[in-house]
């Protein structure tokens, strides 16, 4: 009779370096969950447009001067970042630290029109700040197949019996 369980380890791949950053890049796309730390439960969360990743791993967002979340950070600069590529079944979980500033250079890089919607005063807006997230601990999951043919595969799995599992999931070192 053959083992139907399968090796976690298998799927396990743990990649630092240049490998770790594109991975990154890759991952990390659109909208967020940001998620800072407070005294109180449940910890605050609220959606945000990434604006980029930089080649050191470093993650951009905007954000206005006067938000609760600025305040949040000045208190405890930890966050919790969730990224979901919902279409291709690929998560992404950062913990890190945060820097607010007032980067020109992050925000002429990254200023887009679309961001005027919460700053009218454009990239001269006294409320802009750039938060910079320095990741410290990167996890990702990876189906590595979009979602029909992840439904099709474990479809397949309950009536074979066998693990039909393909997904991988590691750390990023960045």
């Amino acid at each position: 009779m053959q083992d139907s369980r399968h090796d976690e380890d298998d799927h396990i791949q743990n990649l630092s370096g240049t490998e770790a950053i594109e991975k990154l890049q890759d991952l990390a796309e659109g909208i967020c969950m940001f998620t800072t730390f407070t005294d109180s439960r449940p910890a605050p969360s609220r959606p945000m447009a990434l604006q980029g990743v930089e080649d050191d791993g470093a993650l951009y967002f905007f954000s206005a001067a006067s938000s609760s979340k600025n305040k949040e950070l000045a208190a405890d600069p930890a966050v919790q970042l969730f990224f979901c590529k919902e279409g291709s079944s690929e998560y992404l979980s950062i913990y890190g630290k945060c820097m607010v500033s007032r980067d020109r250079e992050r925000i002429e890089k990254y200023w887009n029109s679309f961001i005027k919607v919460w700053f009218q005063g454009g990239k001269e807006d006294p409320d802009l700040t750039v938060i910079r997230v320095e990741p410290e601990d990167i996890r990702y999951w990876d189906t590595k197949n979009n979602r029909m043919v992840s439904f099709l595969k474990m479809a397949a799995s309950l009536a074979t019996g066998k693990t039909m599992d393909d997904g991988v999931e590691g750390e990023l070192k960045v």
